[in-house]
């Protein structure tokens, strides 16, 4: 068939050959990276059609069903054609807030497109997806993986003016693209100041000492015992700082890289350190602001790590919203190899070798857990892994592997340059350094902010200019909601933890709809691995659904706190243990967003039999007592 007109056409199975020999050979045809070529597959042929499976299939000596599941997972993938044009809004609470959905209605009206179809001449498709971290400068949107922040009236027209013109993407005006950092507070990672190799050099200075020789070299490779001089005396200073990781959980950094140092390695295998850059927590954008203007701080802590461990081998896993980020990463790596601070003989040492590759997501908000991270690196579906045993041990490829998110590697650099006093002397004992917060909603200055742990929440709304606030939503949909009479709790993690989230609401906005909201997403990003979680965050969402539909009871309030109990105790992972976490946390502290959606005391069926018959009745013309059911009978049901 002819590639010509539509995108609705597959492409010639000659193109789709030359396309994918030149991605298999940059991947060197390793299975590992499939996600990856099914990615910049897809960026050149739109979608993934038949002819890419079956060839990748035997290119890769995979089974076809794995192909197609890997590419079925992934929100970002296509295996049916979809507009030359892609255009996802964000549709998390925050940018509801903003508009968003308006706009998007504009959009489809202008375009004359169905939102979630394609446009009859395939030239453009418009959808949804959960968050771009753009809750800062929003409404927001991506068109084929780039995204376009601050939207307005006036800005979806430029857009739909574009697409009607078939504008190539590279040719549209650069200022739609321009993503701003938005830094409203910097403290000691924000203003840190280091320059590339400043954390680096601080460490071989300190290991100088002991005789960083050929044999400490190697030491750097392999690891050493618990006590010995070299590389151990990074992790000491982390143990002295009291870094906990970043990412929600709060785990012992300085553990995390000592139980990876001193776990064997397989035969022709290595270590491995993985920065974990997929911040999908509706709400979270800070990482973003790291790895932008700040990735040589990360990529040194990486290195860092490397060190400490006996690391060879380091990924950054990119979240594919973040894909206008990969350039620019990309750039900063290229800098750090040539200034010798990666790849063979770092720092001129013999033997210490390490280098970083960036490996995309594409669009799978369960990926942020560091074991489906793993799978996903190993080019698989991103389902959460059972532990033990962890990835410390057993992680890439079955190697000893260190996973820590961007904030946690940035610290780490901060440490090895300043030392573990200097950082544990700012914050809380238990809370030590600095946290930073990604600030949005109902705010004068919406941004990134930067503040020692111990902060109290009302200190944050009054630094980032919150007025009237019934609400704050701290570390996502899966952390805490807070009102009014708890504004004097700290950003901690011996009281209120936070990933970076920081949602505001305001008095006028309606807690119940915020909490549907994020019942939505976690059904959305369920990755349908364990029943209890792919069915009941179902089942939760369409409870929210009912209720909003003025069909709820106290019944329904039962049917939250049973479904509470079974995702908590029967999911496989952290997803479902938390997809409640947001209605418990509405239905206690902003009842009445509740109790005015009740309907009946007793029970009511969120289905109604008769009102469906409603079409039927106007199809035959008659609405006679006949054509209704009997009272007795809605009755019965209920």
């Amino acid at each position: 068939m002819s590639e010509s007109g539509n995108n609705y056409r597959e492409p010639r199975p000659a193109r789709v050959a030359a396309v994918l020999s030149l991605i298999l050979d940059k991947w060197r045809r390793d299975p590992t990276a499939l996600l990856q070529i099914l990615r910049e597959a897809q960026e050149a042929l739109d979608w993934i059609p038949p002819a890419a499976v079956e060839q990748l299939a035997q290119a890769l000596s995979l089974p076809r069903s794995k192909i197609e599941g890997v590419a079925g997972f992934y929100s970002f993938l296509y295996t049916r054609p979809q507009g030359r044009y892609r255009v996802l809004f964000a549709d998390n609470i925050i940018e509801r807030m903003q508009g968003s959905a308006a706009l998007m209605e504009r959009m489809c009206r202008s375009l004359w497109v169905e939102a979630g179809k394609v446009s009859e001449d395939g030239l453009v498709s418009v959808g949804t997806t959960s968050c771009i971290g753009m809750g800062d400068q929003g409404p927001a949107l991506l068109v084929n993986n780039r995204v376009i922040p601050r939207l307005d009236e006036a800005r979806i027209d430029q857009l739909c003016e574009l697409i009607r013109g078939e504008v190539p993407l590279a040719d549209w005006p650069a200022e739609l693209f321009v993503v701003a950092d938005n830094v409203r507070r910097g403290d000691i990672l924000l203003d840190a100041g280091l320059q590339p190799g400043d954390a680096l050099k601080a460490v071989r200075d300190r290991i100088q000492p002991t005789g960083l020789d050929a044999s400490n070299s190697r030491s750097w490779r392999e690891g050493l015992p618990q006590g010995l001089a070299g590389p151990a005396v990074v992790i000491d200073e982390l143990r002295r700082s009291g870094l906990r990781g970043r990412g929600g959980a709060g785990f012992s950094t300085a553990l995390k890289w000592d139980a990876c140092r001193n776990a064997p390695v397989p035969v022709g295998g290595c270590r491995v350190v993985v920065c974990n850059a997929d911040e999908g927590e509706p709400g979270t954008f800070k990482d973003r602001v790291l790895l932008n203007s700040h990735a040589d701080l990360v990529f040194e802590g990486m290195t860092v790590a490397a060190m400490a461990v006996g690391a060879r081998r380091g990924f950054l896993y990119l979240r594919g919203e973040y894909r206008h980020l990969l350039e620019t990463l990309e750039a900063v790596l290229v800098r750090r190899r040539e200034a010798g601070l990666l790849g063979e003989g770092i720092l001129g040492i013999a033997g210490a070798d390490f280098d970083i590759e960036i490996h995309l997501g594409a669009g799978a908000y369960v990926c942020g857990e560091e074991s489906a991270l793993i799978e996903s690196l190993e080019g698989k579906r991103g389902t959460p892994r059972n532990r033990p045993p962890f990835p410390v041990t057993n992680g890439y490829l079955d190697q000893p592997t260190v996973v820590d998110n961007v904030e946690t590697f940035a610290c780490s650099a901060l440490i090895a340059q300043r030392g573990g006093d200097w950082f544990a002397a700012i914050g809380t004992e238990k809370s030590t350094g600095t946290k930073l917060l990604s600030i949005s909603g109902d705010v004068a200055a919406p941004g990134v902010y930067e503040f020692p742990f111990g902060v109290t929440i009302g200190e944050v709304l009054l630094a980032c200019g919150a007025s009237g606030t019934q609400a704050v939503q701290v570390g996502g949909p899966s952390g805490t909601c807070v009102n009014v009479a708890e504004f004097g709790r700290r950003i901690a993690f011996e009281d209120v933890p936070s990933a970076g989230a920081f949602m505001v609401f305001d008095a006028t906005r309606d807690m119940f709809e915020v909490a549907r909201n994020f019942t939505h997403f976690f059904a959305h990003e369920s990755c349908g691995f364990c029943t209890p979680c792919r069915v009941g965050t179902s089942l939760l969402k369409n409870l929210m659904d009912k209720l909003a539909n003025g069909h709820g009871s106290p019944y329904d309030f039962a049917e939250i706190e049973k479904m509470n109990h079974i995702l908590q105790q029967m999911s496989h992972c952290g997803l479902g243990h938390s997809a409640c976490n947001p209605v418990l946390d509405t239905i206690a502290r902003f009842r009445p967003a509740y109790e005015r959606r009740l309907s009946n005391a007793a029970f009511a069926p969120a289905f109604d039999l008769d009102r469906a018959l409603a079409p039927a009745r106007q199809m035959t013309g008659r609405d006679d007592e006949g054509a209704h059911l009997p009272a007795h009978f809605e009755e019965a049901q209920s």
